[in-house]
């Protein structure tokens, strides 16, 4: 790529902002919340895209730029930044990925960029304290996992929600490629001269957090040029003209947009996608301690669909809208059965469904279905059918045994063999008072000896349950 210091002097930069009207102004540059047509037009109606910048062109070059249908236009190619601060996602981060499907459905190629190496300095945006430091070691394997999971979601987008129109390009890449190959002087000495301390001190996350008890490190002040950076990079190598992030990003984006504005006089753009919050409102993430995971391993395709199926009812047609593909007259014809029977939670349902599908695949949420009929259903249907890793994720708490099934092996010899009562007559008389069952069935003799069908299932598991809540999982070998 062109060395920065071999450019010529960047021009300087322009004010672009006009009459003013309703909008966000920052240091020059108007930030608007209106005004998006063409391709910008549906992702803006569902609420997906909240804020567009600058103002200049916002309204007329953005939308003509984006408009594939116009005679010799190109796909686009925008990006969006995920810091391996985990080895997972989350649902916070699924809006910005759903952003971008959106670019990509439209026929434009999209970026999907691991921060392998900004995650080092850690993103002080939307936070009151520094993040916990990660090890070079551990950031690398995040960012291996982190894109696989991208990757993950990818494949499912593509393959269970193609819609017949041809689409741009899913790419994940790492700024550690290009990050770390810098050495630090002559980083500072041909970029760091382009960046005002002035316009990086007056960004909202710098000032909060200057502001608070703690402070900013030096690391984290210097995040939004590395950001800056990378949008440069992108648009240098890749022709990356969009950058979007979350509405916390607001000002790291405008780092990269003046950045690139100040070297080769072009002009860049910037989206915002609104936060997801919980019912208290605090944001969803790891940070905030109350993060829904896109990895199996955390977070299991039921718990995802559970916690969508749990979504309020003056949510869920904003989330129909804004986490699932679904057209929005029939986003309409759901919520208006729903408001018909809002206790049949329907609107939930489908939200859940669309959204499980998207990131755990038809298979995953096959399983997730299956977990809710076992546990709220008591379907022996769906225990039969279930695999030990889906008995494992439902009931996590569980212990899991393996038994050899042995002639003449009754309710009592199981029951002690999993350790699920204690010796001698208060374990019998738990069984004969009815506190124990054998999947979903309460059994009360405890010399009866198991029945295959009955109380094995078919694919060999046993679901034992003590009390009300203190579930055995039991593979029978041998059968």
């Amino acid at each position: 790529m062109p060395c920065v210091c071999c450019k010529m002097a960047a021009p300087t930069l322009s004010r672009l902002y006009r009459a003013p009207l309703s909008g966000v102004w920052l240091r020059g540059l108007r930030v608007v919340r209106t005004g998006a047509r063409g391709m910008l037009a549906a992702p803006r109606a569902r609420g997906l895209f909240k804020e567009f910048f600058p103002e200049s062109g916002t309204k007329t070059e953005l939308p003509e730029l984006l408009d594939r249908r116009r005679a010799g236009s190109s796909p686009q190619t925008v990006y969006c930044g995920f810091d391996p601060t985990s080895d997972s996602l989350h649902v916070g981060h699924l809006l910005t990925l759903l952003g971008l499907f959106h670019f990509q459905r439209a026929g434009h190629n999209v970026i999907a960029l691991v921060g392998g190496s900004t995650a080092l300095l850690g993103d002080p945006s939307g936070r009151t304290k520094g993040r916990e430091a990660l090890s070079a070691d551990c950031v690398r394997a995040n960012a291996r996992a982190l894109r696989r999971g991208l990757e993950s979601l990818a494949a499912n987008h593509a393959r269970l929600f193609a819609d017949g129109r041809p689409w741009g390009t899913f790419t994940v890449l790492d700024n550690a490629a290009w990050l770390e190959e810098q050495h630090l002087v002559d980083f500072l000495a041909s970029v760091g001269g382009h960046f005002r301390m002035g316009t990086l001190l007056s960004r909202l996350s710098v000032q909060s957090r200057l502001k608070s008890p703690e402070g900013m490190s030096l690391a984290e002040f210097f995040y939004q040029v590395l950001q800056a950076y990378d949008f440069y990079y992108l648009f240098q190598r890749y022709g990356c003209r969009v950058q979007l992030g979350g509405s916390d990003q607001l000002g790291n984006i405008m780092s990269g947009y003046e950045f690139i504005h100040k070297l080769t006089g072009e002009d860049v753009f910037g989206i915002t996608v609104p936060l997801i919050t919980s019912t208290t409102g605090a944001k969803l993430g790891k940070s905030a301690g109350n993060a829904v995971w896109l990895n199996r391993e955390k977070t299991s395709p039921f718990e995802l669909y559970q916690f969508f199926v749990r979504q309020q009812d003056d949510s869920v047609e904003r989330y129909l809208k804004l986490f699932t593909f679904l057209p929005l007259p029939e986003i309409d014809h759901i919520m208006q059965l729903h408001v018909k029977e809002p206790e049949k939670r329907g609107a939930q349902k489908r939200l859940a469904a669309e959204v499980t599908k998207l990131v755990h695949g038809q298979e995953g949420l096959d399983a997730a279905k299956r977990c809710t009929q076992a546990l709220y259903h008591s379907s022996i249907e769906a225990l039969e059918v279930m695999s030990d890793q889906e008995l494992k994720e439902l009931f996590k708490e569980a212990s899991f045994s393996e038994l050899v099934l042995d002639p003449g092996t009754s309710v009592i010899d199981t029951c002690r063999k999993a350790n699920a009562i204690p010796d001698g007559p208060r374990g019998y008389r738990m069984i004969t008072e009815g506190g124990v069952s054998i999947n979903h069935r309460q059994v009360t003799n405890p010399e009866s000896v198991l029945v295959i069908g009955q109380h094995i299932l078919k694919n060999g598991l046993s679901l034992l349950k003590i009390g009300k809540r203190n579930f055995y999982i039991i593979k029978w070998l041998q059968l």
